[in-house]
């Protein structure tokens, strides 16, 4: 069976509908409340023009109540920009949207007061200043599409309270108004249908401008994603890059030794050849030490590429500790330590291969840092799980070190025996483990000693189990 090991890409994952639309609405609100500012000053010079215009035309009281009111709305305005700028300008979202909503009411009440210049003059003031009046109510609505269009509800609420107050006031004045000098009902008629026409005119061009509003943010939106999506993309390469360059300049390193002792023991022996006796096991070393660099070189790029083929079958537990303590009982000999097993007659259904690979590099770690003591390699059945241990008592590792060590050529510089390793043992051992579906756990203190746990779960296989100790 070939299992994929290939590791997962990254992959960008597209904001919802949901978080695109709070932003650009965040974005065209900035828009509406950048704004705001030219409207008041528009307004704060109409309101002289106004004044002078209705001065002993219409009723003095109510002309100088208009002009107070918009005075007043005018600076409450003012102070609604500055709280916008103060507390909501740096956020996003739900709070821009929530300011909005409190304040909204602002815009429709400015709008009553620019539809009541037609209700102060109409029918009230000469014919030049009812003209000039009307003139500032349809400017008000084109200084609307620009400024507020950006934001259509805010859009609508003012253009359609303006429109709908100058329409009552045509609308009473045509049905209620029965002096001489009231406008006739035609034309009063008429002007009804030019403020319709206007105000439909209005609602289109106002409607376009969001959508051009609108479309600029999304389009800037999908650009920032995809701007991040590369970015991380791209970060992720480097990153990979430079994780294979450690791995090469490593590789070389851990190279460069073994070859060159070898070079100096063949030049040794060609021209001491009376020493062939001595040079010989140094030379089988070295050569040892290069083939075990490169069967784990070719390990590792073999599970990298999904390329590690596992063929699984029954496994004798008993059989499989009896050849790795044939294959380490020398080296636990040399060094003086107790190498003990610890299991029952069991068959496991896995890779034989894998499983022994596993388990001797997590022995060839524990005895390469133990120099006093002894190396226990046992397996027991823990709940769900069939846990392979290997107990050791060597220097141990630091908690600051204990997720590194599984790193590709990480050593901890300070412990004794790492001079001479590769730095690939577990990081094969956590690849296999993770390509198997096997669970790694480490407890270890530092000066007292580790213990690795390889759990296999017990629905991996393919027959009852029979009691392991416990």
């Amino acid at each position: 069976m070939l299992v994929d090991t290939q590791p997962a890409t990254y992959q960008h994952v597209p904001a919802t509908a949901e978080v695109r639309d709070q932003w650009v609405n965040s974005r065209l609100i900035a828009v509406l409340m950048d704004n705001v500012m030219p409207t008041l000053g528009a307004a704060l010079l109409a309101i002289p023009l106004v004044v002078f215009m209705l001065w002993n035309e219409v009723n003095g009281y109510l002309l100088a109540a208009w002009a107070s009111a918009l005075l007043c709305m005018i600076a409450f305005r003012y102070r609604m920009l500055g709280i916008y700028r103060l507390r909501f300008d740096s956020q996003e979202g739900p709070q821009r949207m929530a300011f909005i909503k409190r304040y909204q009411w602002s815009w429709v009440v400015i709008g009553i007061l620019w539809g009541g210049v037609v209700g102060l003059s109409y029918g009230r003031a000469s014919i030049g200043v009812q003209f000039i009046c009307g003139m500032l109510v349809l400017g008000q609505g084109l200084i609307t599409l620009v400024s507020f269009s950006s934001y259509l509800p805010v859009f609508r609420r003012y253009a359609n309270t303006v429109v709908a107050v100058v329409a009552l006031t045509l609308l009473a004045d045509a049905l209620l108004n029965r002096e001489p000098t009231a406008m006739p009902l035609r034309t009063s008629t008429g002007l009804l249908a030019l403020l319709a026409l206007f105000w439909w005119l209005l609602m289109m061009a106002g409607k376009r401008l969001h959508q051009v509003y609108r479309s600029s943010f999304e389009l800037q939106f999908s650009n920032q994603e995809l701007i991040d999506s590369l970015t991380q993309q791209t970060r992720a390469s480097l990153r990979a890059v430079a994780t294979k360059n450690r791995f090469l300049a490593s590789a070389a390193h851990d190279l460069r030794q073994p070859v060159h002792a070898l070079s100096l023991y063949a030049d040794w022996l060609a021209t001491e050849p009376d020493m062939a006796r001595e040079i010989s096991p140094r030379i089988l070393q070295s050569t040892r030490a290069i083939n075990e660099l490169f069967d784990s070189l070719f390990d590792l790029t073999r599970i990298d590429a999904g390329n590690y083929k596992v063929r699984l079958q029954h496994v004798d537990v008993q059989q499989l500790f009896a050849d790795l303590s044939l294959q380490f009982s020398p080296v636990a000999a040399g060094k003086s330590l107790k190498l003990k097993t610890h299991t029952r007659p069991l068959q496991l259904w896995g890779d034989p291969v894998v499983l022994r690979r596993i388990l001797g590099n997590l022995l060839s770690n524990a005895l390469k840092h133990t120099s006093k003591g002894g190396v226990l390699l046992g397996l027991r059945q823990k709940e769900d799980m069939l846990v392979f241990e290997v107990w050791d008592t060597g220097v141990g590792i630091a908690r600051e070190h204990q997720q590194a060590i599984f790193q590709e050529f990480f050593r901890v510089s300070q412990h004794h025996g790492t001079e001479d390793s590769l730095g690939l043992g577990l990081t094969i051992v956590s690849k296999l483990a993770t390509m198997m579906g096997y669970q790694l756990a480490l407890s270890s203190e530092a000066n007292r000693g580790s213990v690795f746990r390889v759990m296999l779960p017990i629905y991996t296989q393919q027959q009852g189990m029979p009691d392991v100790p416990t």
